[in-house]
C-alpha cells in the first residue's frame, strides 16, 4: 500500500489528537518526505516518488 487516509495515521498515533497529526503530516509534506494524493473526493498521504501514480509520472 502506497497511499493513506487521515484516519489511517490517526489510528498509527492514538496518543495525539487530530489536530497535532495533521501538523505533523502538514510538516513532512512541506519538507517532501510525504506528498498529497487527491482522487477529487478523497485526499490521501503517500511517500513521495513511490507507488504507481509516481511510475507512471516518471518520478521513479
Amino acid at each position: 500500500k502506497s497511499k493513506f487516509y487521515f484516519k489511517d495515521f490517526t489510528e498509527l498515533f492514538p496518543e495525539k489528537g487530530p489536530r497535532e497529526v495533521k501538523k505533523i503530516l502538514t510538516k513532512l509534506v512541506n519538507e517532501e518526505v510525504l506528498e498529497f494524493w487527491s482522487s477529487g473526493s478523497t485526499t490521501m498521504y503517500g511517500l513521495k516518488g513511490a507507488g504507481k501514480q509516481a511510475h507512471t509520472e516518471g518520478e521513479d
